[in-house]
């Protein structure tokens, strides 16, 4: 499956578009004053131990402390020699209090950026990707990615790391593009991997805490970094400086790729030509329409993401099962799709159309799993429940594109509602009876939106003058266009 990858460079931003057969499957984006944290190392202070989180926050330069979790502290102890998966497996069971005391100074990375409410989150389990491989200092654990498939060249893979490539006190993983490599080509990595992470350690001994010792790459080299081996084939970019540090990029980091770099020179603007800012616009959509007429909707809260999947106007051909099974069937590789495009992370929660069929809930499942392969993002789902749900896990290191795209709503706060004038109409008379009993006798000014005024003005027009004849006041409604719909203000007038 060819891919490409399309950079558009504007003033103080960069948008990364990342294609297969030319339809959009990952978005990035990062302004000037944003840069992305994850993968940065520091050299940080612990300022405070919490046992009962099992936990420490750590200084690392920035307004908050960063949060440490014991799991995610590297124990000298700690000896892997496995190859399933590419991550850490469970360390052994340590409380904080014997593993950490405050102000002692570590190495860590950041492996989450700040998410709502939640601070950065550091690991000192640091990893530093390379080409082919992914070198981890301080363990003996052996990984192979899992998108290669052939349990063979796994196998292959791990038995040369662990004997002929792998020193000692290291760790490593195998990455997708070290399918097919020599012994060579693989200890050429890690020699330059090796020198990255000395270079941090003799940086450590001469500074002081807190302070950065290595920057990931920029958004554009990182994400070429790691998508190169997903066949990318052609990258395209709209300026002529980027465009040149990309080719010096990949003639130094990628020489073998023979990956094309086309730098855009045309009047309209690159995204447009290629049909990218129509699907980014839809980003934001809640409601996704599937072919067939079903769809789906997407809601987010901080902790996790709710799919809903609904028949709409699909009304089948066969019976009601036929027709449900084909709308789940349908919104699954939607959501998959959707999950993938907007990089959620966290929690995911699918409510699937009730199926009545054991076989179909399990058809339903295995598509689902199916599709989820080809996110290059950590993800497992749990079978569908009797009540047709998925749980679904996939790992969050950065915000989800639409919170990049939006912020808090000011009106409703995030709620995604707002009263409606009938309910406001109803509290601003409420509020005028309450007044009137305390100030009797003053007149009155009501500002309120034009919508809620116009509501007053012509059904409830009867009940301000019940106002006025039974506390012997005068209403005066004045409508303000800079009011939003909930917004009221009552006042007495001497």
């Amino acid at each position: 499956m060819a891919s490409e990858l399309i950079i558009n460079v504007t003033f103080n931003e960069t948008r990364i578009a990342f294609l297969e057969n030319g339809v959009l499957v990952e978005f990035f984006i990062e302004k000037k004053n944003d840069n992305g944290m994850v993968g940065n190392i520091y050299k940080g202070k612990v300022v405070r131990i919490v046992p009962g989180m099992d936990a420490a926050f750590v200084d690392i330069g920035l307004e908050k402390s960063a949060f440490l979790y014991v799991g995610d502290i590297i124990l000298d102890r700690m000896m892997y020699e496995e190859y399933e998966d590419s991550d850490y497996p469970i360390a052994i069971n340590e409380r904080i209090e014997g593993v950490l005391e405050e102000g002692q100074e570590l190495i860590v990375q950041v492996s989450r950026e700040p998410i709502g409410q939640k601070g950065t989150r550091v690991t000192s389990k640091i990893t530093l990707p390379g080409r082919l491989l992914v070198l981890m200092p301080g363990t003996e654990h052996i990984g192979v990615s899992r998108r290669i498939e052939q349990e063979d060249e796994r196998k292959k893979l791990a038995s040369m790391l662990k004997e002929e490539i792998c020193p000692k006190g290291y760790g490593l993983i195998a990455r997708t593009a070290s399918e097919g490599k020599t012994p060579e080509e693989l200890r050429a990595d890690l020699n330059f991997l090796k020198r990255i992470w000395e270079s941090i350690q003799e940086k450590s001994k001469t500074v002081r805490a807190p302070s950065i010792l290595h920057q990931d790459l920029g958004i554009i080299f990182r994400v070429i970094r790691d998508l190169h081996s997903h066949n990318l084939k052609k990258i395209i970019v709209d300026d002529a400086s980027v465009y040149k540090k990309v080719g010096e990029f990949l003639k130094d980091y990628l020489p073998e790729q023979g990956c094309e770099v086309v730098c855009f020179d045309e009047r309209d603007p690159i995204f447009e030509v290629f049909g990218i800012e129509v699907e980014i616009g839809k980003l934001l959509q809640k409601k996704i329409w599937l072919k067939s007429g079903g769809y789906i909707v997407l809601d987010y809260t901080e902790a996790l993401t709710v799919i809903d999947v609904n028949t709409g106007r699909y009304l089948g051909r066969k019976d009601l099962e036929d027709t449900i099974l084909r709308t789940n069937l349908e919104a699954v590789k939607e959501i998959a799709y959707q999950i993938r495009l907007r990089n959620i992370g966290g929690i995911i929660i699918v409510d699937f159309i009730d199926m009545e069929r054991k076989e179909s809930r399990e058809t339903v499942f295995q598509t689902l799993m199916e599709a989820l392969k080809k996110d290059r993002i950590k993800t497992f789902a749990y079978p569908i429940s009797e009540l047709g749900l998925v749980q679904i896990t996939r790992k969050r290191t950065r915000h989800n594109i639409v919170n990049l795209l939006t912020e808090i709503c000011p009106t409703c706060e995030g709620s995604g509602y707002i009263k409606s004038r009938y309910t406001v109409c109803y509290e601003v008379l409420r509020e005028l009876r309450t007044f009137c009993r305390k100030e009797g006798g003053k007149k009155i000014n009501v500002y309120l939106s034009p919508e809620v005024a116009s509501l007053l003005y012509e059904e409830e027009k009867s009940s301000i003058e019940f106002i006025e004849h039974t506390y012997s006041t005068n209403v005066n409604i004045i409508a303000n266009p800079e009011f939003s719909v909930d917004i009221f203000q009552v006042e007495g007038v001497r």
